[in-house]
């Protein structure tokens, strides 16, 4: 589960070949004991839950860096490795 990005104390990641369970592009991001599966490219919560600022900030990133994510969606459902995404400043 390879770490794209981490800001804010939030840690955000891809899994290899991960497009069975909730059959849309997402990413799993966690912030302390919370956890939640936002989709791409639309920033859905699809499972879990994040703290309501954390998950504010979390989508603004989306929102930036939507192009690249879905790259790395593919790169990762494809078993390949993603590349880094610059964290939320």
């Amino acid at each position: 589960m390879p770490v794209i990005s981490m800001f804010y104390g939030i840690i955000v990641h891809l899994y290899y070949a991960d497009n069975r369970r909730h059959k849309t592009p997402h990413i799993h991001a966690t912030y302390q004991e919370a956890e939640a599966v936002v989709s791409l490219p639309e920033g859905d919560v699809l499972e879990g839950a994040l703290p309501p600022n954390k998950m504010k900030l979390l989508q603004a990133w989306i929102e930036i860096h939507r192009d690249e994510l879905m790259a790395d969606w593919e790169l990762a459902a494809s078993g390949q490795p993603p590349y880094k995404i610059e964290p939320l400043r």
